[in-house]
């Protein structure tokens, strides 16, 4: 079986962290720097069913079918993700600590099996650290203390 874990520190307290993660206006900001997913219909509520809906690409239609299976502000969310199209039913949970002044994210993603799951971890995984790396930090950058982005923020959200 693949996983991907993916281990980042940002240097801001885990409610902002933890917003940028759950806050449907701003998670498609961040994921931009990968498929650019923007979730439909989810909540950071257990038993929630959305997808996350991108860009179709060739072999995929872009959406990804989940269910929020736990959450607890700001340290847990879990949810399941299987891709449209067929493929592994997997898991992914964000994990968030308080490390000093700022945030420990552990990102997990687990399940995939046999060849192809293995593809699609070593894929995911790099546009993972990738959104991880660039995305995210952009974002959390960007809000300000109630949780908004700040005045003349270059990212944009949708309405």
């Amino acid at each position: 079986m693949s996983e991907i874990r993916i281990v980042r520190d940002y240097p801001y307290p885990r409610a902002k962290v933890w917003r940028a993660l759950t806050d449907p206006e701003l998670i498609p900001l961040w994921t931009a720097t990968g498929a650019g997913a923007r979730p439909e219909g989810f909540a950071p509520t257990p038993g929630t069913r959305f997808r996350f809906v991108a860009k179709p690409k060739p072999g995929w239609n872009g959406i990804v079918n989940c269910e929020v299976l736990e959450a607890r502000e700001p340290s847990l969310l879990r949810y399941t993700w299987t891709d449209d199209g067929g493929g592994d039913d997997t898991e992914v949970a964000y994990r968030l600590e308080a490390v000093g002044d700022g945030t420990r994210f552990t990102y997990e993603h687990t399940g995939f099996t046999g060849v192809g799951g293995l593809f699609m971890a070593q894929m995911l995984g790099r546009i993972r650290r990738r959104m991880l790396t660039t995305g995210l930090p952009a974002v959390l950058a960007d809000l300000d203390d109630d949780g908004g982005l700040r005045p003349g923020s270059a990212l944009q959200t949708r309405s």
